[in-house]
């Protein structure tokens, strides 16, 4: 099994690496934050001093890190002089398009491989192994981190060159932001209108308005069971990642020249949300918003 230099293991990080420990493998951990490591530690990772020395060695080093300054700062700061010739470096974060590319190239100027490699699914998918992973980089990077990656995933999709997985990553979750907000809407329009919540699932979740966000993650607590809506709205995607991941998307299209009224509508309520001390709840809360 492979040696493992894992950097990051918060609410995400931390089950992808403890999954990687129960596949078999060699997991190193890094954090700053003690509480993180004794988690991972108490699964079966060996805890380093620092970034540097869990990458020292292993055949794989994985990040996965709130911005891109951060991955940037990881990299360019030591990984990438730590890292072994024949290391895959995958990163994980879910970050600005322009720096994936350009992390890309600088390791690939070192005679390094590496994927950008953003993920799906939140941290229940995180924990139970379930993550969906969009990846960007060369093909033989890919079919390098594919291995490791299908320990911690159910789907594994290589979408381009690098940058692509990132560019994927905030294309997928402006639609998500979006279909929240709009499937949000109707539940509260069907209150109004006097419409049980539960027989408006029943309808719109097998006519055209069904959606993942409404069979999957629907915003009213009963419907579906393991949604955040029926735990008070903790746990799951905070509205801040999702407010995050629609800046990126705004960024992204700016610099594109594209469109995106309806991404930029959704990012203007999930700032909205923020602001008005709800960055820490799931996503789906923004019904509380809705409701006024």
């Amino acid at each position: 099994m492979a040696s493992i230099a894992f950097i990051g293991v918060g609410n995400m990080g931390g089950g992808m690496a403890l999954n990687l420990a129960k596949a078999g493998h060699d997991v190193r951990a890094f954090d700053l934050s003690a509480d993180a490591l004794a988690r991972v530690a108490a699964g079966g990772c060996t805890v380093a001093t620092s970034a540097i020395e869990a990458a020292t060695g292993a055949d794989a080093i994985v990040t996965m890190l709130p911005a891109g300054s951060h991955v940037r700062a990881a990299y360019e700061g030591g990984l990438f002089d730590a890292a072994g010739p024949d290391a895959i470096l995958i990163d994980c974060s879910t970050i600005d398009v322009a720096t994936a590319k350009s992390l890309g190239e600088a390791a690939a100027a070192r005679g390094l491989a590496m994927v950008d490699a953003p993920v799906s699914g939140g941290t229940a998918a995180a924990d139970g192994g379930t993550l969906t992973f969009m990846v960007g980089g060369p093909a033989d990077a890919f079919e390098r981190a594919r291995p490791i990656l299908e320990k911690m995933g159910k789907a594994v999709i290589h979408a381009g060159g690098a940058g692509m997985g990132q560019a994927a990553k905030i294309c997928n979750n402006m639609i998500l932001g979006a279909t929240m907000i709009a499937t949000a809407e109707a539940f509260v329009l069907a209150e109004k209108l006097g419409l049980d919540a539960q027989t408006f699932f029943d309808i719109s979740s097998k006519a055209s308005g069904q959606s993942w966000s409404m069979t999957s993650y629907c915003p009213v607590p009963g419907p579906v069971p393991t949604s955040p809506a029926n735990r008070d709205y903790q746990g799951g995607f905070a509205a801040a990642l999702m407010l995050k991941d629609l800046k990126l998307a705004m960024a992204a299209a700016q610099g594109a020249g594209a469109s995106v009224p309806m991404g930029a509508d959704a990012a203007s309520l999930y700032q909205l949300m923020v602001n008005n001390g709800g960055g820490n709840s799931d996503f789906s809360a923004i019904i509380r918003l809705l409701r006024g």
